[in-house]
């Protein structure tokens, strides 16, 4: 799992990790952990959705010669 430190909303660093809120994105060893200076934080994080840029283009690595 890797961790970050960093609050994504405020960009400060998280030093207190036993007492700061955190949440888990994905599973397994590409897991991230991302610490938050305030459940605040947290919480605007959590609400804000994720960009999928690729999801809207159609890709095709067909390259027949």
């Amino acid at each position: 799992m890797r961790t970050c430190t960093t609050d994504p909303i405020s960009g400060k660093d998280v030093t207190n990790l036993y007492s700061a809120p955190y949440v888990i994105e994905g599973r397994g060893d590409s897991a991230l952990k991302v610490y938050f200076e305030t459940e605040a934080n947290k919480a605007d994080y959590l609400g804000d959705e994720l960009e999928h840029p690729d999801q809207d283009l159609n890709v095709n690595l067909d390259n027949p010669q």
